[in-house]
């Protein structure tokens, strides 16, 4: 049987989240912790038959894991709140925030953008809890910008030209409640903004709209670890096969929005 290019990308995250925790969990597990997800999980039992070499399956895991367990770059921290006073704020979800992070990263006028969770029912939630689908909060990132270089306007154009909005609760590989496509607005012109953007485009998609529009509520910044992960990490498997090529996209399709520094990568 073939892996499941969706399965591959589902087990690339799950593995990164054994090695998130490098620090404290060596040599705690990881390798039997990916043979189980390798061979144990329903969307691989067709990867492991009996006519697979066996030298060939450790040999092509012993890679999986080197992927997985490769260091992270060196890259820019993210701002602290002090060096970020003054900007405005927008809150945007569409799919893994760690492509979406990086997006928003790459246009001109924004400061920032912190990777958390917006949109749910509890405070304080961890990356296990959301994963969870149980606290319906999405995995959306927090955008500190420049008004002045980028309009709130042009925020809305890199949010739909960089995703497909008609995938309910889905972006790609990624599927769940939290993956879903939202814009928290908040305020009133930014939500006749919203409306208005997506009237105007609504004609472009085969299918209907399903992105969450919805009033800003809160958002709580996620675990350190995955704040510029995608940067900082460029040869982790779910990066380089999901991350990167969307984000290159998003790249040749807007190159007069980009910063000059991501034009050059």
């Amino acid at each position: 049987g073939r892996l499941n290019p969706a399965g591959f990308t589902a087990l690339a995250r799950s593995c990164d989240r054994a090695f998130l925790f490098q620090n404290q969990v060596v040599a705690k597990g990881q390798l039997l912790l990916v043979l189980k997800l390798f061979c144990c999980a329903s969307f691989y039992r067709p990867v492991i038959t009996s006519k697979m070499n066996k030298t060939a399956m450790i040999a092509s895991l012993l890679i999986f894991l080197s992927a997985c367990m490769s260091a992270p770059s060196e890259t820019q921290q993210p701002k602290t709140q002090k060096e970020l006073e003054g900007f405005s704020t927008a809150y945007f979800a569409s799919g893994c925030f760690w492509c979406v992070e990086a997006i928003f990263q790459s246009v001109e006028g924004v400061e920032e953008a912190i990777s958390g969770y917006s949109g749910g029912k509890i405070k304080n939630p961890t990356y296990r809890l959301v994963s969870s689908g149980a606290t319906r909060h999405a995995e959306a990132v927090e955008v500190y910008y420049d008004p002045a270089v980028v309009s709130y306007e042009t925020l809305l154009k890199v949010f739909f030209g960089s995703h497909d909005p008609t995938t309910l609760n889905q972006q790609g590989p990624d599927r769940g409640p939290q993956y879903r496509s939202a814009i928290y607005y908040q305020t009133n012109e930014e939500k006749q903004l919203i409306e208005g953007y997506i009237d105007q485009i609504a004609s472009v998609y085969a299918g209907p709209i399903t992105t969450e529009v919805a009033e800003f509520q809160a958002f709580y910044d996620a675990e350190d670890y995955h704040q510029e992960y995608e940067a900082r990490n460029p040869n982790q498997p779910y990066v380089r096969s999901v991350s990167i090529p969307r984000l290159n996209r998003f790249k040749a399709k807007f190159p007069e929005l980009l910063k000059k520094e991501a034009k050059a990568h």
